[in-house]
């Protein structure tokens, strides 16, 4: 069994420190997000089951091969095949879901479950798995609720989601207990809309030009 902490796209995740979520509602956007990300050399795109369009999504930002697409909002197995079928090369969920969990690493496919108690993480660690999703992190306490999980849980790692935002992001990446954060502020469909992408770059260029200070 492969703890998730081992896998290459763990380790790609924590240097970015960022993990887009983006909801899909217009195909003809994606050409703009995959330049927007990689202009500001992030590549890693979380794309959310609260679609549609989601498949569809995944498949065309695998298609060309610059980006490493993850399926997000995962709640069913059947979700999860149909993702990685499409291209999707890890799976994060917002829950603990035993046949996902299972399948994914039946595959060796990195898989972030969403957590927010420690029956949860202790769900998540008896299959090894070493970093969990944390939502949604601010109605759960946030950085407080995270620094007190980290002392019976150590040896694990969190994604935060959910209430974070530019304001306080650098809270959380300067976290030793924290991996990465995600949120739909770091790039949404609604500013790719703008301005063709210009918007969008500067907003993820002020992101992580905060990150790489």
């Amino acid at each position: 069994m492969l703890a998730n902490m081992e896998h290459e796209i763990y380790r790609q995740i924590e240097e970015t420190k960022l993990l887009p979520l983006y909801t899909a509602t217009d195909l003809s956007c994606l050409d703009r997000l995959e330049e927007v990300l990689l202009n500001n050399d992030v590549r890693f795109i979380e794309v959310t089951f609260r679609s549609n369009l989601a498949l569809d999504a995944i498949k065309k930002l695998a298609q060309s091969g610059e980006l490493i697409v993850g399926a997000g909002t995962v709640r069913t197995l059947k979700e999860a095949k149909d993702a990685v079928e499409n291209g999707a090369k890890f799976i994060v969920s917002p829950a603990i879901v035993p046949d996902v969990i299972e399948y994914c690493i039946k595959h060796d496919i990195p898989v972030f479950p969403g957590t927010a108690t420690p029956g949860d993480i202790q769900r998540a660690t008896e299959y090894g798995i070493k970093v969990v999703k944390f939502f949604p992190a601010d109605i759960y306490g946030g950085l407080k609720a995270i620094n007190a999980l980290s002392g019976p849980f150590y040896d694990v790692k969190f994604l935060p989601t959910g209430g974070i935002n530019e304001e306080n992001f650098m809270e959380y990446v300067q976290n030793d207990h924290i991996v990465a954060v995600g949120g739909s502020f770091i790039i949404s469909e609604s500013v790719i809309q703008k301005d063709d992408g210009e918007t969008a770059d500067k907003i993820l260029k002020t992101l992580v030009d905060k990150i790489r200070a």
